[in-house]
């Protein structure tokens, strides 16, 4: 890997092609034209691909930064001593969590398919795993509290989530939608 600053120019179009493929991809979806974005931006289709060599290269350089702010949240979640609050912090997770994969539309789609294992080499992959093991972390805390119920799985958990995710797109008010489904997912997942 090379590990040498970027030239200013390349810097500028790295930058162009994130803030264009943002656009784009709240626009039309994670399946936005990458032709159009490089063309969008200013550069040729060549340029692009240098910079992220797939698609999924350049959606999670679009999503990173939201990612690790999904994160450090998950981080401050956990750092609360109260164990009573245990799941009250899973669901702000989750409700965070699902707030951003509904935006751009398709994205839970990709987080759905970048949990495969022939994704593990990928920036989405190792981004879907970190979101995982955060998610896992808040599970295990609530279910300690005895809030959740003990056979839980993370993995299943981050599906089901994403399912919400995918079918709020398809609804006329995808935030009441997920709102109303992860109430009740959370009926299912309580103790007693």
């Amino acid at each position: 890997m090379d590990t040498r600053p970027m030239r200013a120019d390349a810097r500028r179009n790295y930058e162009r092609l994130i803030t264009t493929a943002r656009i784009a991809f709240t626009e039309h979806g994670t399946g936005a034209s990458l032709d159009d974005i490089a063309k969008r931006a200013g550069v040729g289709s060549g340029t692009l691909y240098r910079h992220f060599p797939t698609r999924d290269a350049l959606l999670h350089a679009v999503l990173r930064e939201r990612i690790d702010g999904l994160l450090a949240h998950a981080d401050e979640l956990l750092a609360e001593p109260d164990l009573s609050e245990a799941e009250a912090a899973l669901g702000r997770w989750l409700r965070t969590y699902l707030a951003g994969a509904m935006t751009p539309r398709g994205t839970a789609t990709v987080i759905i398919e970048a949990m495969g294992a022939e994704w593990a080499d990928t920036g989405l992959g190792a981004a879907a795993a970190a979101i995982c093991d955060a998610l896992g972390r808040l599970l295990d805390r609530a279910q300690r509290a005895g809030a959740i119920r003990a056979e839980i799985d993370p993995r299943d958990l981050l599906r089901i989530t994403n399912a919400i995710g995918v079918a709020s797109e398809r609804t006329p008010d995808p935030p009441a939608y997920a709102d109303r489904m992860l109430d009740l997912l959370f009926d299912g997942l309580r103790t007693g």
